[in-house]
């Protein structure tokens, strides 16, 4: 035997697989990453950046538990934003521009050097079964590997197929192969499978390009950053991104191109993002539209390589070349690359449990752009989850599922095993319902604690949280307690143009009307001195603020994520027949057979499952 018995297997290197591999591994557990590109590992494939809408918040999830994404994205960052800041807090996103190389790198080098984890080159081909238990992998040098447990995170590469104009051929990335063989074994085991696309603009040589026609797009005047934990460190210096326009000359230039594009000539039979389309199809949906935005985005401190973000396409190259030349400040352009789309496998995710289990095949899950998601973020997510159930599961110990109200990674994978996609799914802070409740700001008071219960968040960082719960308490606590007489406070709220007040009122009081900052907070009597003498930092400045503000938004929410809870804790028997239950409707009881819901709050979540329907398994089952 070559290799050993591995605990667990997982095949891909990207930003879900990588995720897997380092938690399984921190739990302790003998783990294999197995990829095509040991210099690939972790590979920015489309834009250069982490983070941004709903996915910030995802990012800062991983962290609190004890992933590594964050700290890789601060350790290689060359701009941080916060964006969404002129809205409430619920709404506020951090994203950061990243050095796509020493991003990889940094993936590399921090997996080499986790304990329990193995790294190996090769491509897998075919899945090893025991009857309807997934026992191991076999790669292209004909090589088996066994493992108790195996964690699929193939990305765009399952049997990709790239599409540049008129041109088709295999791969799962530009310059790298397709997989080939592991579909076809999961079909052959009953698996639903389809395609997706996805596509990436041309990278383009700074050095032929005129900035001074563009607007320059700085970074935070005063940088945050992703990780929690002490390991890393804001930005000192940045890089600034560009935004510049197309024009109906530019569009114009595209559309002579139509005739030859695998998306209207029909190659291309797959659904992409609705949320990243091509720029083609952004001028034939929006054909009222004469401009839209590029952002010119570096791709690290060094290179001269830039993404020209919201220019995806796969038109051909000489269509790509006569329309970007139009744009201001790329009348010069020298290509790097081409753009280019990709159609691959994925498989509906409603064959998946909450552990990102399969339903069908015993120890073997699924993470990443393989269930039908869109982004970094979104696999990392995945893979984080996969690699700890499946530890977790190696350990004969019960899994780790977060709820809805608990996490966006919750709201994620609920949203894809119960409702499942049909296009590539991009998480946004719309599609969760308890957002007031799941802020960036406090991911790590959500989660560290269940990431320090997992193993994977360290003594530290637990230490930090709590330190950081005390003291936000402390502070709102001083707040409520303590009063400000009428002379004190009227200056400040009529600067703010706030009513004033005749008679002493508790700053609690005063702190949540939304004319007042919290600098303006800061300068009623006595609070710089309690901000210094408890040493309170901008976090637990910007926590208390919150609370304080939002605090009846908070608790209304608080409390429907109660009732979700109550109804959360209703579980259905396995053994329940929907096909007996002529109450309810032929679209509801086929898909609550095909998704086999646990929880009362689960089936009540599935598209075609009425509030009646709902109600009829509740007597069904006796309640």
């Amino acid at each position: 035997m070559i290799f050993q018995k591995y605990d667990v297997i997982v095949v891909g290197g990207g930003h879900a697989g990588s995720e897997a591999a380092a938690a399984a591994a921190n739990l302790g557990v003998q783990t294999l990453l197995i990829t095509m590109s040991l210099q690939n590992i972790a590979q920015m494939s489309c834009n250069p950046a982490m983070g941004g809408i709903a996915k910030g918040q995802i990012l800062r999830e991983i962290d609190a538990l004890g992933g590594q994404s964050a700290i890789i994205t601060d350790k290689t960052a060359i701009q941080f934003k916060m964006l969404n800041k002129s809205k409430g807090p619920a709404m506020w996103s951090p994203r950061a521009q990243s050095d796509r190389m020493r991003f990889a790198e940094a993936w590399r080098l921090s997996l080499e050097n986790t304990a329990n984890l193995d790294l190996y080159q090769d491509a897998v081909n075919g899945l090893i079964f025991k009857d309807d238990t997934v026992v191991g992998v076999r790669t292209n040098l004909g090589i088996e590997i066994f493992a108790t447990t195996v964690i699929i995170t193939a990305g765009t590469f399952l049997n990709g197929t790239i599409h540049i104009g008129e041109k088709t051929f295999g791969g799962g990335r530009a310059g790298e192969s397709a997989s080939i063989g592991i579909t076809e074994d999961l079909i052959k085991k009953g698996f639903e499978a389809g395609r997706m696309k996805t596509g990436t603009p041309p990278r383009v040589d700074a050095r032929s390009l005129d900035f001074s026609k563009m607007i320059p797009q700085p970074g935070d005047e005063n940088p945050a950053k992703f990780s929690y934990s002490d390991t890393t460190k804001p930005l000192t210096k940045q890089v600034p991104c560009y935004l510049t326009h197309t024009s109906q000359e530019v569009h114009d230039l595209l559309r002579e191109g139509f005739d030859r594009s695998p998306m209207f000539t029909g190659r291309i039979q797959s659904i992409g993002p609705r949320y990243c389309p091509s720029i083609e199809d952004k001028i034939d949906r929006f054909a009222t539209k004469n401009r839209h935005q590029l952002f010119i985005e570096p791709e690290g401190w060094e290179t001269n390589e830039v993404y020209v973000n919201g220019f995806s396409t796969s038109l051909p190259e000489d269509v790509q070349a006569s329309a970007l030349r139009q744009v201001a400040g790329f009348e010069n352009v020298k290509f790097f690359r081409f753009g280019y789309a990709i159609e691959y496998d994925f498989f509906p995710p409603t064959q998946l449990q909450h552990t990102l289990e399969t339903k069908r095949v015993s120890n073997l899950y699924f993470a990443g752009q393989i269930n039908g998601t869109t982004g970094y973020e979104e696999a990392a997510a995945q893979g984080l989850m996969a690699g700890i159930n499946a530890a977790l599961k190696v350990q004969n110990k019960e899994p780790f599922i977060l709820k809805r109200n608990e996490a966006y990674i919750g709201v994620l994978i609920d949203d894809l095993i119960t409702k499942g996609t049909e296009e590539p799914y991009r998480m946004f802070t719309s599609r969760a319902e308890y957002r007031i409740l799941l802020r960036q700001d406090n991911a790590d008071l959500r989660l560290t604690p269940r990431g320090f219960e997992l193993g994977l968040a360290s003594q530290e960082r637990m230490n930090k949280v709590l330190e950081k719960q005390e003291k936000t308490d402390l502070f709102v606590q001083f707040l409520k307690e303590t009063s400000i007489k009428p002379a004190y406070i009227n200056p400040i709220l009529e600067r703010n143009n706030s009513a004033t007040v005749s008679q002493s009122m508790k700053m609690y009081k005063l702190a949540a009307r939304p004319q007042l900052s919290f600098e303006d907070i800061k300068q009623f009597p006595g609070v710089t001195d309690f901000i210094l003498k408890h040493n309170i930092d901008k976090g637990v400045e910007e926590q208390t603020e919150i609370q304080v503000k939002y605090a009846g938004y908070i608790e209304k929410e608080k409390n429907s994520a109660a009732k979700l809870t109550r109804l959360e804790n209703i579980l259905i028997p396995d053994y329940i027949d929907y096909n007996s239950m002529k109450s309810i409707s032929i679209e509801a009881r086929q898909k609550l057979t095909k998704i086999k819901p646990k929880t009362i709050s689960q089936a009540s979540r599935i598209s075609g499952v009425s509030p009646s329907d709902v109600s009829v398994i509740l007597v069904h089952m006796g309640r």
